[in-house]
């Protein structure tokens, strides 16, 4: 990706996405976004993307052998999930008080997002 221009995303960690394309394909589980990678245009999500990972034995991890570990899927392969809806939807982004909220257009309903939330929280602490 370029490095010219941030991108902006509309997924975010800790939000439920389904994956649209690819091996992992499933339009009727939603499954949570453990990191999203900006730099790359790529996140990590929940039980996709299964790679096996072979670990040489280390003072932390003695056995060493083969591991089973999430790798990042392309943001373009997923789609977040509408609780309210049941389906995948897109997202449109209003202002309110000042504040970017992310709002579904399948039910209206305003994204919420446990981590922004306690962002602004904290935030609201320190000042």
């Amino acid at each position: 990706m370029s490095t010219r221009f941030k991108p902006k995303f509309n997924i975010k960690k800790g939000d439920s996405v389904v994956v649209i394309t690819g091996e992992d394909k499933d339009l009727k589980k939603p499954r949570k976004v453990m990191e999203v990678i900006l730099e790359k245009g790529r996140v990590l999500v929940e039980g996709v993307n299964i790679v096996t990972k072979h670990t040489k034995p280390t003072s932390q991890n003695t056995k060493g052998g083969i591991l089973k570990v999430e790798a990042p899927i392309a943001i373009s392969n997923v789609m977040l999930w509408d609780a309210k809806a049941g389906a995948p939807t897109k997202i449109k982004r209003s202002r309110e008080n000042g504040k970017l909220i992310r709002v579904s257009k399948k039910s209206g309903e305003a994204s919420n997002n446990e981590h922004s939330n306690l962002h602004s929280k904290i935030s609201r602490q320190v000042h």
